[in-house]
């Protein structure tokens, strides 16, 4: 074995990916959990993190928990990752969320 060329990177459990069709269907694979939504947003906790969907009219059309995958019909507007890196920007958006 080759221990120079070794990957050392962490991979994920599983695949993670984003589908967006004419910004109206956005399928999702490697979702752990779905933590909130409501018509305006969707908190996804992701095996690449927390995901944060915003848009208009949004409707969980399928949840398939034991594959992770989640599929959201609706006006997507926003798509964002929240990182480690930023927790002042996750800490502003969990204390607005659970007000």
């Amino acid at each position: 074995m080759n221990y120079y060329n070794k990957d050392i990177r962490p991979q994920p459990e599983k695949d993670h990916q984003l589908k967006l069709n004419n910004r109206r269907l956005l399928e999702i694979t490697g979702v752990k959990e779905v933590d909130s939504f409501d018509s305006e947003e969707f908190l996804l906790q992701t095996v690449m993190g927390y995901l944060i969907i915003r848009g208009h009219n949004l409707q969980l059309k399928n949840l398939d928990v034991s594959e992770g995958i989640v599929s959201i019909k609706g006006k997507v507007y926003e798509m964002a990752y929240v990182d480690e890196e930023h927790q002042e920007k996750a800490k502003g958006f969990f204390s607005k969320l659970f007000r």
